[in-house]
This record gives structure tokens, sequence and C-alpha cells, in this order.
């Protein structure tokens, strides 16, 4: 039956037989499924498909596309219960990934920033890249939209960090050495400026990155120009310089590798030892992820500060963020969900954190990973100790990974809940009613949480006693019991304590003038 395609269950029925040159009907009527751009149900979700007269076939659900070359008529076309298939009938039809998906892809990338308008054409954005799939796409779509084959380039300048966390995930030296090795030829094919720091580099932050940075006129002053001032304005600029498109400006040679890579150095055994000691003395596996990202994010927003850069991009995908929204409830973090989740993050002032890939799931991103041959880097987890319990952010993932598996709806379920929360935070009037730790406002008035201090002053030792009581009017309700976890004090990052210190003196004296006043 020469032309003729088979279409098997979908979860709607058995279907009858689709001749392809009357596409979309069966004699008697058109099909139940509807047209060629929405082409069936498969469980709960809809089974879209692309142009089908391109012969490009994209099935939602678990993101597979596929290329059916419909040139050969003489084959017949099987659709199964999760997927698409070549029958047996036609072994000569070839199956390759489609370009519909890359478009998919990409158009999604593109739309999310220009749906915020929140990069302006010029700017220096910094891409937080930890290897893993996320991050990795995230990169590669940077690259795709930078190159001279995009339609509509993207306008900024990218830079590329990757913060290495052996020491903490019981890497030896040479595991180490290996994984950076293998990091830094993967930002070097990128041809992008790239930075490689390591967690302990973490001990020597200055104070200063506690303290929100002036905002720059551009991103939220009313008095900075629009996004269409700023892109008319670049465009402007670029044809006085007699630029072709080629390049941006402040991509300068001086920050981009050339040559071979200078050999790798691991940091010296003195401070990976004192960044394992305050890991170790965290009571719970908690705080040790709670203490991880602290360290990281304030390593990567210096290392912006320090290179010049206007905004930060992290590779969190839908899943990720639907994960980190129940984890921070269960934190205590609920007055901070939106600025924990949001596209934007605006907490650190001079520097803006920006989420690009929350709209792809893990699976959109796997697939995308695999079809293209996006290179990826594998790293250990972070470690635990004998017989301990488990972290509530594995807890989390688990317990909604494994709901997902069951009913599929229900990662992006969470996610559309997030999306509804208010993307401003309350706005803190002056330091002291910042986290010293996450530089959210504080979401404490008054002593009405003070009932942790003295399960404080019971599990401190009697010299520390009064020295980390006074620590917690700086930190919010989530913050202080990852703090209470932590261990003593001399076992903190030495900024954390620098700034905390700083703060209590300052407290001491506002008051003390209150008093004379008085």
């Amino acid at each position: 039956m020469s032309g003729v395609w088979s279409v098997g269950m979908l979860g709607l029925g058995t279907l009858e037989l689709w001749d392809f040159k009357v596409w979309g009907h069966r004699g008697q009527a058109t099909s139940r499924l509807g047209d060629t751009e929405s082409w069936g149900h498969r469980g709960g979700g809809t089974v879209m498909f692309g142009d089908v007269a391109h012969g490009d076939h994209w099935i939602s659900e678990d993101v597979v596309l596929w290329d059916i070359g419909l040139g050969d008529t003489e084959g017949a076309l099987g659709v199964g219960m999760w997927g698409l298939g070549v029958s047996a009938q036609a072994p000569h039809v070839p199956v390759s990934p489609s370009g519909c998906f890359r478009e998919y892809f990409v158009h999604k990338f593109r739309a999310m920033l220009g749906k915020n308008r929140v990069i302006f054409p010029g700017e220096k954005v910094l891409l937080a890249v930890s290897g893993g799939p996320a991050s990795c796409a995230m990169v590669r779509q940077v690259q795709e939209g930078l190159s001279r084959e995009a339609a509509k380039r993207l306008r900024f300048v990218p830079g590329l960090v990757y913060v290495e966390e052996g020491a903490v995930r019981r890497q030896s030296p040479e595991q180490r050495e290996q994984t950076l090795a293998q990091m830094e030829t993967l930002l070097q094919a990128t041809g992008f400026p790239y930075h490689l720091i390591h967690l302990e580099e973490a001990l020597e932050l200055p104070p200063s990155i506690l303290q929100p940075g002036p905002e720059r006129a551009s991103v939220s002053s009313p008095s900075g120009p629009s996004y269409k001032e700023a892109v008319d304005s670049f465009i402007q600029q670029q044809r006085q310089d007699g630029d072709t498109g080629t390049s941006l400006p402040g991509h300068s040679s001086q920050d981009t590798p050339a040559g071979p890579p200078a050999p790798l150095r691991l940091p010296d055994t003195a401070q990976t030892q004192e960044l394992l000691r305050a890991f170790e003395a965290a009571g719970t596996a908690t705080a040790r992820e709670e203490l991880l990202e602290m360290l990281r994010t304030h390593l990567i927003v210096q290392t912006a500060r320090d290179r010049g850069y206007a905004k930060v991009m992290m590779g969190e995908s839908l899943t990720r963020v639907a994960i980190k929204l129940l984890t921070n409830l269960s934190l205590g973090r609920g007055a901070f969900l939106a600025v924990d989740t949001g596209f934007t993050d605006q907490r650190h002032g001079d520097v803006m954190v920006v989420r690009p890939m929350r709209d792809y799931t893990a699976k959109e991103i796997a697939f995308y990973n695999f079809f293209f041959g996006v290179p990826t880097v594998i790293v250990p987890p972070l470690f635990t100790k004998r017989r301990e319990k488990p972290s509530i952010h594995q807890l989390v993932e688990r317990f909604l990974l494994g709901l997902q598996e069951e009913f599929p709806s229900t990662i992006s379920t969470v996610y559309r809940t997030g999306e509804k929360l208010s993307p401003e935070p309350a706005k803190a009037s002056s330091e002291s009613q910042r986290c010293l730790l996450c530089l959210c406002a504080l979401d404490i008035d008054g002593e009405e949480e003070l009932a942790l201090e003295p399960t404080l002053i019971l599990d401190e030792p009697a010299a520390g006693v009064e020295s980390k009581a006074a620590y917690i009017p700086l930190l919010c309700y989530s913050c202080r019991l990852t703090f209470k976890e932590l261990g003593p004090l001399d076992t903190l990052p030495p900024y954390v304590r620098a700034e905390g210190q700083r703060r209590i003196h300052r407290a001491e004296m506002e008051q003390n003038q209150e008093s004379s006043k008085s």
C-alpha cells in the first residue's frame, strides 16, 4: 500500500490508515487528532508535531525529535506508545535529529531574554559553567546566538567562569587536575574569555562581598536609558566605529587565552585543610549544601565585580528551579522564593543574576545535548559522613522526581506555581535590615524569633556563647537555622566573621548613641 502510513496506539484508540498526500484527513472527515501542527495526544500531554510537509516531527513529552525522510513513499511509519520509530516495512527510511527541535530550543532561549530585556547591548555577561548539562547547553546557545549565521545576533559580551570544588567532593589531587584539564579544554573551545577559580579562594574573599554594590543605572534606575534607547545607541555606535558585526565592544583579546594553557596548580594544602575544616564542622548534610551554595555564589559574584561583568547567567533548568522552590520552602525561605528562583536576582546590587535556562526541563536539555553533541563534565556529589541522614535538598529531589515518574506534570505544576510569586521582594532600607549570609531583606521583626538564641547558647561552648549569639539578629530565619548547624565561629570563612563583627560593632555604637541622647 504505497504512500500510506499506519498510526499505532497513542492512548486514544487505534487510528485508521492515513494517506500522506491528503494529510490530516481519513476520507470521511478530518482526523479526530486535529491538524498537522497539533497532532494527537499521549496520556495527558499534547504530542505536537512540526511542519509535516518537511517531515519534521517533535514529540513534546519526551522531546524526541526525528527527521523522517518522506521521499521514501514505499515505507510505512509506525507510531508507538512512547516514541516514533521506523517499522520493519521501511528499513531504508533515514532517522536523524531534526532542525525543527534546534529552532525550537534556540527560540525558547531567545524568547526568554527578549521577553525580560534585562541584558543591554554591549554589556559584559559572565556565564557560570559547572560542567553539567544545563550550563553547557546555555553556553552553546550563547555561541549560536553570537555566530554570523544567527538571524538576530545577541549583542552582549560573554565570559565564562568555573568554580572547582574537588576538595569538598572528596576528589584526589590527581582527579582534581584531571577535572580541571577537562573543563579548561571545554571552556577554551568556546573562544570566550574564561576564569578557573578554586573553592578555596572563598577563604580570601573581602568582607565587601556581603554588601550589595551600587545598582547600575541601566538596570533598574528610572533615570537610566530604556532598552530600545540602548539598542539604538549601540547600533549607532557600531556604525560610527565601522563595525561590520563580527565583533563586539569590550571583547578584549587580552582576556582571551591564547596558545597552550599554562600548567594548572591546585591551592595550597593549608587552604584546602581550612576549607575542609569548615565543611566537616557542619552538623548536617543540609548545612553543608547551603554552605557550598553560599561560597560558590559569592565567588562568582566577586569574579564578576573584579572583571567588570554586569550580569551573571546561571544554568538552572526548569526541573532544578522546581526542586529548589520546594527545597527553599522546606528550609524556611518562603519569603525569598521569588528571588531565589525567579528569572532575575538583584540582591547583589551591581551584579544581576539571571536564569535563562529556567524554561527547559532536564529531559529537553538532555536530548538537545545528545542530538547536537554538547560536551559535559561529570563531577561527584558533595561528600556525606558515615550513617548521616540525607540533606533536605536530596530528599526533595528524590520526592519530586519520584512523583514525576508516576505523574508527568508534577515538575511543571510546581514550576508554574512558583511563577505566580511576586518578583518584588521586601526592600531593605539599610544594611542592618539585610541578612548577613544571603543578603535578602530580614523577614523577622524585633525579637519575634529570638527563641533560637537559647538553643545556640546551650549548644555552644562557654567561651563562644556571646560571640555566636550576637550574630543571630544579623540573619534571616532560614540562615539562622543553617548558622546553628555550621559549628564554632572559628570554622566560618574569615570574610563572614569580619563582616559580622563590623555590623555588630556598628549596631553597638548606634545603640550607645541613642542611649546617650535619651
